[in-house]
């Protein structure tokens, strides 16, 4: 029952922030393009302002440099995938792709 009030706070402040990201991707054009303005940045905020009521500073600054960090780690994979598509077919392609995305979450 301790975790209700959490939870709330959670639902409350997620909803806040994704709904100000979705007016903000809703005055950019193209309509292709404003998907990336509603989830990744919303919830990365939601998350970080709950982190750092929670547990701090501190914590919040780690929590933060891991999200960074994942964001480079995703371009690099992206532009990986893309020459990958440039070259081989798309049977090798999805097969490099599998292998990464394997590899990736085995560590």
């Amino acid at each position: 029952m301790e975790m209700i009030p959490e939870l709330i706070l959670r639902f409350v402040v997620g909803g806040v922030v994704v709904s100000l990201f979705a007016m903000l991707g809703g005055a950019v054009k193209p309509k292709s393009f404003a998907g990336l303005f509603i989830a990744a940045p919303s919830v990365a905020l939601a998350t970080i302002t709950l982190t750092v009521v929670k547990k701090g500073k501190g914590y919040a600054s780690i929590e933060a440099q891991s999200m960074i960090l994942g964001g480079v780690a995703f371009c690099i994979y992206a532009w990986m995938m893309c020459r990958l598509l440039i070259f081989f077919s798309n049977f090798l392609y999805c097969s490099a792709q599998l292998a990464m995305f394997l590899s990736h979450h085995s560590l």
